[in-house]
């Protein structure tokens, strides 16, 4: 068995080496690290297409590239595997992507590419309120979702987001299916002045306002349980895709 691991905060970044350390004791799997070579949050779904990209071995079945999560995927599974995973799972990553988090994240987005390629993959983050950060308990989880999903499978174009409590395991009450809920800490622009006179600005907001929506990713880490969240490649709105066409421009 085939697993690639990547993410988005870096390939020395200890959730994707806590990650790698966990899938390998799925039995008689390769576990292959591809990951930025520095980190790239909120890089979203960005191919790099206007400059080269250069891959480093940096380790045993370890490459760093330097690009975004989307081009790590890209260039390990039509260069350094020259197949495509049984699996890839990216993370950990430090933070939540939570409800609209998933249309930054590189984490997600890394998963994401996967699915394109046909790759069954899983998205896990860590929601670190404080430290120390818990990496090995969500790699743990991790390691339980991944032997499932290689039994399992998982749809065409569907990717598990995942989002583990940063809590001691005998506080983490469970973990329940959910959907995506609503995670908007983006809305908040600050406005300074540089030493040149010249204005700058911050996004910024609390990262913990989140809407009560039943059955959520974000309110099951309101009730301390992790959440599995199913996400899907195909944007499309079916539902409202019967109306538009009755429309006449």
């Amino acid at each position: 068995m085939l697993i690639l691991v990547s993410n988005d905060d870096g390939i020395d970044s200890p959730g994707i080496k806590a990650l790698a350390r966990a899938l390998k004791k799925i039995r008689q799997a390769r576990v292959v690290v591809a990951a930025p070579a520095s980190e790239k949050s909120a890089a979203s779904h960005s191919l790099t297409i206007h400059r080269p990209l250069r891959v480093e071995k940096i380790g045993p079945d370890e490459y760093a590239i330097d690009g975004t999560p989307a081009d790590a995927v890209t260039l390990a599974v039509h260069q350094i595997l020259k197949r495509k995973p049984d699996l890839l799972v990216s993370g950990i990553n430090r933070g939540a992507n939570l409800g609209e988090d998933v249309h930054y994240s590189g984490t997600v987005s890394a998963a994401l590419e996967g699915a394109i390629m046909g790759v069954p993959s899983v998205a896990v983050s860590l929601i670190p309120e404080k430290k120390p950060v818990r990496y090995d308990v969500a790699a743990r989880f991790a390691l339980k979702l991944a032997r499932k999903v290689v039994k399992e499978g998982l749809p065409k174009g569907v990717v598990l987001n995942v989002n583990v409590p940063n809590l001691p395991e005998n506080r983490i009450k469970g973990y329940e299916f959910t959907i995506l809920g609503k995670h908007n800490y983006g809305d908040v622009i600050v406005q300074k002045i540089d030493p040149r006179g010249r204005p700058y600005f911050w996004i910024t907001g609390n990262p913990n306002v989140f809407e009560d929506i039943p059955n959520s990713d974000c309110n099951a880490f309101c009730r301390n349980k992790i959440s599995v969240s199913p996400i899907q490649v195909d944007l499309t709105d079916y539902k409202f895709f019967s109306e538009i066409k009755q429309w006449r421009l």
